[in-house]
């Protein structure tokens, strides 16, 4: 994994998108230097081509990232795979030719060169992505993983590291000495006179991952594993791992101590300036683009049921201080007539016919923008919830309270990476990635997960 700008990468999803983004950059470059005439040629034909290669690059890029192509934890099936390439193609030919349009060179006046070879370029990247970067196996690249305990940490653990997303290999469960917690079917030990040092070399072992459910009373052997790291193997504690795997932050892995002794949880001046910044920008720009649309939707509620077009509701914002969330209406206006509140589940009576379509394209979320502009809200943090709950929340969940430090969000890196929350355990599950968010924002963050969120609204993923 590599740390990027503060959100972790596997080394192979960078090396392919850097290397889409180089050829799509070439095959253009190429295009225009056989097209242009020689003595026309200059460096700044050359610049201006370079950033309009750079500019497709960039959308196919945009493109493939909404629609998954580089999260490799996502599952397709070949239909899925095949539907998304093409939407991909035909998205990718109209960045195209919009460059060529807005931004026109004289070289192609009146020939479409550029465009054929550009479209060339983006089907065999398609090809290779669905045909090859799906299915071919990758076990040259494959680390092998050793994790040190065989309890219900471990279990976690050993099923990150079996998914085929991983690129990663299970050697073994390793049992501590004084670890009474054997949940682990198989699970290897020491022999009389080996070393832990031993068994990592013999079993070409990359990396190990601490799993213990209890650590106290010498149930880790420091100095082995020292010697492991020194030689070139990979220690690693469960939080970090999961950190950087799955970009969550586990409740049941993580202690009040290594999120203040930890890195990250930065809430600069710096940065709380450029992402307000950032947050009016694409709010004001979101909702002249969205207008058309909400207004159809306003048509539709009113059309459908009788009441307002607009709800309000108190949510818990930044430092736990309310405020009121404006949203369409998606449900009947006597949804909560007991005054109780209550989630809503997948199949919701409560939800209009209407309503199940502007939740599933996440129209109804849009009137939130203007939480945005007024700054009870930013585009990106996490979902705001309903103070009868989060007073119940903040007693059974540890932590629950640190989403509370940055602003709530319209979307957020929760939304993008889990299913729609309807219990406390999907809470729970949801926190975890929250928490990873908090610890780890900046403004490429936000970026990333506003290209996820396109592909969510595109695919209707978690809608309830």
């Amino acid at each position: 994994m590599i740390k990027f700008f503060n959100h972790y990468f596997h080394r192979r999803t960078l090396l392919q998108m850097a290397l889409d983004m180089a050829l799509v950059t070439s095959v253009f470059m190429a295009i225009l230097l056989t097209l242009a005439d020689v003595e026309k040629t200059t460096s700044d034909l050359i610049v201006r081509g370079l950033g309009r290669g750079l500019l497709m690059g960039g959308g196919f890029l945009t493109v493939n990232t909404a629609l998954g192509f580089y999260d490799r934890s996502n599952a397709f099936s070949a239909t899925q795979m095949w539907a998304r390439a093409l939407v991909s193609f035909v998205v990718t030919g109209l960045v195209v030719v919009g460059v060529l349009l807005l931004l026109p060179l004289a070289t192609f006046y009146g020939r479409t060169e550029a465009v054929v070879g550009v479209m060339m370029a983006a089907m065999v990247l398609l090809l290779y992505q669905v045909l090859v970067g799906q299915f071919l196996t990758t076990r040259l690249t494959r680390r092998k993983v050793l994790v040190y305990g065989t309890g219900t940490r471990a279990l976690a653990v050993g099923e990150r590291v079996k998914r085929p997303s991983s690129n990663a290999e299970l050697v073994c469960y390793f049992a501590s000495p004084n670890e009474h917690e054997h949940l682990a079917f198989t699970f290897g030990t020491l022999g009389e006179g080996q070393t832990l040092t031993d068994l990592v070399r013999a079993s070409g072992v990359d990396e190990i991952v601490v799993a213990l459910s209890e650590r106290r009373g010498g149930s880790m052997p420091m100095r082995e594993l020292l010697d492991c790291k020194l030689s070139g193997v990979r220690v690693t504690d469960i939080a970090t791992y999961f950190e950087q795997t799955a970009g969550q932050i586990r409740l049941d892995a993580v202690s009040a101590g290594w999120l203040i002794f930890g890195e990250g949880f930065n809430q600069g001046f710096l940065r709380t300036t450029v992402k307000r910044l950032f947050d009016i920008v694409c709010a004001l720009g979101l909702l002249l683009l969205a207008s058309p649309v909400m207004l159809i939707a306003a048509l539709a509620i009113r059309l459908e049921s009788p009441g307002t077009i607009l709800y309000r509701q108190e949510r818990v914002g930044l430092e736990g201080k309310s405020f009121d969330v404006v949203k369409f209406r998606s449900m009947r206006s006597d949804a909560e007539k007991d005054g109780v509140p209550r989630w809503a589940t997948a199949g919701d009576c409560r939800v209009t016919r209407v309503g199940k379509v502007i939740r599933k394209m996440r129209i109804d979320e849009l009137p939130q923008l203007l939480s945005v502009l007024f700054g009870h809200m930013s585009l990106v943090g996490p979902r705001p919830e309903r103070p009868y709950f989060v007073d119940k929340l903040k007693q059974d969940i540890p932590f629950y309270a640190v989403r509370h430090s940055v602003k709530p969000g319209v979307t957020g890196w929760a939304q993008v990476s889990y299913q729609y929350g309807s219990s406390q355990e999907d809470t729970i599950n949801k926190l975890q990635y929250d928490l990873y968010y908090v610890k780890n924002h900046s403004l490429f963050l936000d970026l990333v997960i506003l290209f996820e969120t396109v592909g969510v609204v595109l695919t209707g993923k978690g809608a309830q």
